[in-house]
């Protein structure tokens, strides 16, 4: 076992790295206030309005009241009722995120953005010419200056360790964890601090007495590893400051797509909408598995006669299913108006942006979050095409 244990220590590469991740302190709130100055220390909620909304997001000065993302609206207003509520504004938050993402790109040697508000930076070798502590101070100061965006952000020898830092100096903080010191910056958190471990494993933790990082990175590897499997490694790992996760150089993805051939030409509306529904699920399953959100809808049609038609709609950014479905059958009904057989339907989502389904809650209920949690979670396990809405399965049945 000893022998195991050295192997595991190994990964630690000999080179010394630093990495940054920069986060956006409360973003859609701080982007709301750019242009809203008076929301400025008040309790905001950013999400829908209906009784069944949910909070996408809420100011520090809500989150006191014990407000948090994913909250239903009414018992957020139930514990804070002086709070403002806001609707969501994609557009706005994406072209702040963008600023951002350029002023990193042309500054940074490699970065990834992670989502539409943090970013991870590897500053690896910089500090041969630079002092790190100051470059960041710099580039702090021109996301600042050009966008007015409060933000806070860690250094630290991997990851792991610069997201826990900055998640211990927000709001508006800064942090460097030195090299060496890792394990003993961890050591005093809470288990839920370290990234990665979830409510039911904090809790399986805590009945196992350990509720400290501490605590956990003290615990033999192949104790953990036969409680919790490979994850236990994992934990291991983590809780004694070891990740060598690259930063993954920044790219996007451009648009996703989804066609379909008619085994028979078809003048049947119903069914093509069918077909459209099918698509529409199985393309924003895909946007929330890579974290992407999209903001155009376009649905294309080829006739019998291998003439082909398209047409598309911009709508609020999301990763849910709803909006998705109903622009793809509002394009539909303005295409196809010709009572000609069709050959073939698709559907492309594009404008694509990183971004959690998370920040889609806007005018999601909290019903059909559920229901998309709970259909993503079948897909996890059984495949993509276990199940979908029965409006779309009926099209299997014809």
């Amino acid at each position: 076992m000893l022998k195991k244990h050295k192997c595991l220590l190994k990964i630690i590469d000999k080179m010394e790295r630093i990495i940054t991740h920069l986060d956006l302190d409360s973003f859609f709130v701080s982007a709301e206030c750019l242009s809203k100055p008076e929301l400025v220390g008040k309790p905001v909620i950013i999400g829908g309005k209906s009784e069944r909304g949910v909070v996408a997001s809420c100011s520090y000065e809500a989150r006191k009241y014990g407000l948090h993302s994913a909250m239903p609206i009414k018992q957020a207003l139930r514990l804070c009722p002086q709070a403002i509520v806001l609707s969501g504004n994609m557009k706005l938050y994406s072209e702040l995120s963008q600023a951002v993402t350029t002023i990193i790109a042309e500054q940074a040697p490699l970065y990834e953005k992670s989502s539409i508000d943090e970013f991870y930076i590897d500053l690896s070798g910089m500090d041969r010419f630079y002092k790190i502590e100051h470059w960041m101070r710099n580039l702090s100061e021109a996301i600042r200056k050009n966008t007015g965006l409060p933000h806070s952000y860690g250094i630290g020898s991997s990851k792991l360790l610069a997201k826990v830092g900055t998640n211990q100096v927000k709001p508006a903080g800064s942090i460097r964890i030195p090299s060496g010191t890792e394990k003993a910056f961890l050591a005093p958190l809470a288990i839920r601090e370290l990234p990665g471990i979830g409510k039911k494993t904090a809790e399986f933790l805590l009945q196992m007495g350990i509720g400290k990082v501490g605590t956990l990175a003290q615990m033999p590897p192949e104790v953990l590893e036969a409680t919790f499997g490979k994850s236990g490694r994992d934990l291991w790992l983590r809780a004694n400051g070891i990740d060598r996760s690259p930063v993954e150089p920044y790219s996007e993805r451009k648009s996703i797509s989804s066609e379909r051939t008619f085994a028979t030409d078809t003048t049947n509306s119903k069914m093509l909408k069918d077909v459209l529904t099918n698509m529409a699920e199985q393309l924003s399953y895909q946007l929330r598995s890579l974290s992407k959100l999209t903001a155009c809808v376009a649905v294309k049609i080829r006739y019998a006669d291998f003439r082909s038609e398209m047409k598309q709609q911009t709508i609020p950014y999301t990763g849910s299913d709803q909006p998705i479905i109903r622009a793809a059958h509002e394009i539909l009904d303005k295409l196809y108006n010709r009572r000609v057989r069709v050959r073939l339907v698709g559907l492309r989502l594009s404008k694509l942006v990183r971004g959690n389904h998370q920040i889609d809650l806007f005018n999601d209920s909290l019903e059909e979050i559920k229901l998309e949690e709970a259909m993503d979670r079948i897909r996890h396990k059984f495949g993509k095409h276990a199940i979908g809405r029965a409006t779309a399965l009926k099209r299997e049945e014809r």
